[in-house]
């Protein structure tokens, strides 16, 4: 026998899986968090938030593909009028699992499983290195020249202090006992890198 892509079985077989899973998608839209196992819970997340995404579209035919499933149409409305507008700006993710321990007579590990109802804060848009890369420098961009004259505000001249004035001297009589570098004289001919072309025969 195959193996179920998707994990072991939930219930007896394929059908009375997806019966339950669609008992458990009414219940967590009527009752917006419900508890049940860790199994159950994540199996039930794709097929839940999916609802949500018709829910979200509103049209005629997404109701009804919710409705083949969802038999309960007072839990299709409530989907199509309450939840999917409270959702409409979250781009994914309307759900969230929280684990709360292991059961007390079998010791399966137990979750809740909601919706995600808080309003979305955008995030900020940060550069990434690709931005910074592709961004023009200041030298590439063209500078407009204009015949106005702008009168800048004076500048106070800072006053000197005893440190600033050493560390002056300092830096000065480095470059003094730096060593030259002869930089390469410009009359030279540069060598061609081209091979002279020979006739062709």
């Amino acid at each position: 026998m195959p193996r179920p892509a998707k994990g072991p079985r939930l219930g007896s077989g394929p059908a009375h899986e997806r019966l339950l899973l669609a008992q458990l998608a009414s219940q967590l839209f009527e009752h917006r968090s419900i508890q049940t196992t860790e199994a159950k819970a994540r199996r039930l997340r794709p097929i839940a938030e999916r609802y949500i995404t018709f829910a979200k579209r509103g049209d005629l035919h997404s109701r009804r593909r919710v409705m083949r499933s969802i038999g309960d149409k007072t839990v299709v409305h409530e989907l199509f009028t309450e939840i999917a507008p409270l959702v409409a700006e979250r781009q994914g993710g309307y759900t969230r699992i929280v684990k709360t321990g292991f059961r007390k007579g079998d010791n399966a590990p137990m979750a809740v499983i909601e919706l995600v109802l808080e309003p979305v804060t955008p995030k900020r848009a940060t550069r990434t290195r690709t931005a910074v890369a592709t961004a023009p420098v200041a030298s590439d961009v063209p500078v407009e020249e204009t015949d106005t004259i702008e009168e800048s505000a004076p500048v106070e001249p800072e006053a000197e202090t005893p440190e600033a004035t050493e560390v002056e001297e300092t830096a000065a009589e480095t470059a003094d006992d730096a060593p030259e570098v002869e930089a390469p004289a410009a009359d030279e001919p540069s060598v061609p890198d081209e091979k002279p072309a020979t006739p062709a025969s």
